[in-house]
């Protein structure tokens, strides 16, 4: 039981990351990245070839002529390697286009990936994927303490990307991030760059999935291209919607109701018709989910509180609830200048 626990609060913690940066990117930003989970993917990869050092598969593979990096050189070199492939995507996907083809692009993007990944024997080994990659720190302590000890590192992994994250979110750089999300043109009025903003949280966000990946190869130990799919992604864009967009509170509890509650069912739920069709139906439920909150609460059940409410702000008849709201701040008197630049 105690394994069973501890395992679900590591991927809460991954859940979380992921809802949190996607929040970043989609709710705060409106990047349409269906494809966030390759770049999970080249973390993962990442990390594992740096870790293996050798494949011990009969073909006998090497990664890096062999070398095996030490603990946590794998988890950087995976963030890196995200936010390398952020920076080579993101030129052609931060471009002004239209949502639907972004959307589009990205999700392509990641099939094919998966594809060429799963097909080529020599790159990864193929379909079968890595294998044997070693747990860090358990040369201290093994079994669940080892677990427990994980789920701590995950939790300081987490918790610094969440402030890295939130001090973007609330800084100038924020505001301009979603001012142009409301209006591209205005914002590009006022001075901003449109695309080096979303290019810097494309970036920022790859890094972030990538170090995800890293983490999660080395607490499974493996993977494979049937590891990543792009339903993961849809995943973290309910976990978002359902919390509430543009609140990383919300994201969190988003990221623990899908990831923990909703993704948990098939372990509960008895077997039903042929094998496969328990875990099938749980991602239905997941999309019914998603059309729920979608038509009933739009705006998520943490809703994000607006930076600048102009509504009432001349509105006489009711005085005092006016100057309540300039009393407690509820209501920023800033010039839209002023929002974009303090």
């Amino acid at each position: 039981m105690e394994y069973y626990i501890s395992t679900l609060a590591i991927y809460f913690v991954f859940y979380a990351v992921g809802a949190w940066t996607m929040n970043l990117q989609f709710g705060m930003g409106g990047i349409i990245n269906f494809g966030a989970i390759i770049f999970e993917a080249v973390g993962a990869y990442a990390a594992g070839v740096t870790s293996i050092g050798h494949s011990g598969f009969a073909l006998g593979e090497t990664y890096l002529f062999g070398t095996r990096w030490p603990f946590p050189m794998p988890l950087l070199v995976g963030g890196l390697a995200g936010g390398l492939l952020a920076a080579v995507l993101g030129p052609a996907m931060m471009r002004k286009m239209r949502k639907d083809y972004q959307a589009a692009g990205t999700l392509v993007i990641a099939i094919i990936a998966a594809q060429v990944v799963g097909q080529d024997q020599s790159l990864f080994n193929g379909s079968q994927g890595l294998a044997s990659v070693p747990q860090p720190m358990s040369q201290f302590v093994g079994g669940v303490g080892w677990q427990w000890l994980f789920f701590g590192l995950c939790v300081v992994v987490g918790l610094a990307c969440y402030f890295i994250m939130q001090r973007m979110s609330r800084s100038p750089f924020g505001r301009s991030l979603r001012a142009i999300r409301d209006d591209e043109e205005a914002a590009s009025a006022l001075g901003k760059n449109p695309w080096a903003t979303r290019m810097i949280v494309f970036v920022v966000g790859g890094v972030v999935f990538g170090l995800m990946g890293a983490l999660m190869v080395e607490f499974l130990t493996a993977w494979a291209p049937s590891s990543w799919g792009y339903n993961e992604t849809f995943d973290l864009l309910v976990a978002i919607f359902l919390g509430g967009l543009g609140n990383q509170l919300g994201a969190l509890l988003g990221g623990f109701i899908v990831g923990v509650v909703l993704l948990q069912l098939t372990a509960f739920l008895p077997t039903i018709g042929y094998p496969g069709l328990t875990f099938s139906l749980v991602w239905i439920l997941i999309g019914l989910v998603w059309v729920v909150v979608l038509w009933f609460r739009p705006k998520g059940i943490i809703p994000a509180r607006p930076d600048l409410q102009l509504a009432q702000l001349g509105d006489r008849s009711r005085p005092w609830a006016w100057l309540w709201r300039r009393a407690t701040g509820s209501v920023q008197m800033l010039e839209p200048e002023r929002l974009l630049s303090e």
